[in-house]
């Protein structure tokens, strides 16, 4: 029963964290539309306009893919699958997913995927050299 109360207090959390980044998303989204109506200054404050603008695109950009995934967990709470490793199918530890409540794999599998990723694109090195290179003049 513990885990199924922890699970609603985990719901409630990635409800009102979505609800904040719908907000912030927002109002991102109308500022991002209003730059070009903005005009006039030195070159100086155009170039801070710009980097704002690219710094501000990206949070936009992070905080969309945070709200993906909290949509992509609320949706598995409604299933059933909330809590579930979508790779072993076993249970996602209460503390990972209180850490990252939109967790989709368990701590194992997550690691394997992370160092099977690795070591994939480590070990393929002697695949870009090429043979018929050679280094004198």
């Amino acid at each position: 029963m513990a885990r199924k109360d922890s699970i609603l207090k985990l719901r409630e959390l990635l409800v009102y964290r979505r609800d904040a980044l719908r907000r912030a998303l927002a109002g991102d989204l109308s500022m991002l539309k209003s730059l070009p109506e903005q005009t006039g200054g030195d070159v100086v404050d155009a170039a801070l306009d710009a980097a704002q603008d690219e710094i501000s695109s990206q949070l936009a950009e992070v905080e969309s893919r945070e709200l993906a995934q909290i949509e992509n967990s609320l949706e598995r709470m409604r299933q059933g699958t909330y809590g579930q490793c979508e790779i072993c199918d076993g249970k996602i530890p209460l503390a990972r997913l209180n850490a990252l409540p939109y967790a989709i794999t368990c701590i194992d599998c997550q690691r394997a995927s992370e160092t099977g990723g690795s070591a994939s694109t480590s070990s393929n090195w002697g695949s870009l050299v090429d043979s018929d290179f050679s280094y004198t003049d």
